[in-house]
């Protein structure tokens, strides 16, 4: 069953998300997991749009904050709104980065970095499996 959560985050158990997620879209979203570059199907995209997060539905970037950052994964210079996304800190690896999830599910979309371009300087590296991209 889907609910909202007292503070209006949906709330599903482990295996309401496995039925609603890809085996693929679960191990990104709900286990933190990494698509490999240059797999994703955002990656190059260039269709105008918004997208929104695979999870849920929760808009989340504009096609128009979309760049090419050479990484092999979908990136922004920001979210739709301040709101759209939460961070968590995340020391998984040898150096510390900042997790970026949905702020209305959970789902962990990928990660922001202090190298993109103007206006914010910011890199919301995300994965493509975390995302869909729908028409404005």
């Amino acid at each position: 069953m889907v609910k909202k959560a007292p503070t209006g985050k949906l709330e599903l158990s482990d295996d309401e998300w496995k039925k609603r997620l890809t085996p693929e879209e679960y191990e990104v979203l709900r286990e933190k997991g990494t698509e490999w570059a240059f797999t994703g199907k955002y990656a190059h995209e260039t269709k105008p749009g918004v997208y929104v997060c695979a999870a849920c539905g929760e808009p989340l970037f504009l096609s128009e904050h979309k760049y090419d950052s050479g990484t092999g994964w979908p990136s922004f210079y920001q979210p739709i709104s301040n709101e759209a996304v939460g961070y968590d800190e995340d020391n998984t690896l040898l150096n510390s980065r900042v997790e970026v999830h949905c702020s209305h599910c959970g789902g962990h979309l990928g990660h922001v970095f202090k190298d993109g371009p103007e206006p914010t300087g910011l890199r919301y590296c995300m994965n493509s499996v975390s995302l869909k991209l729908k028409d404005k």
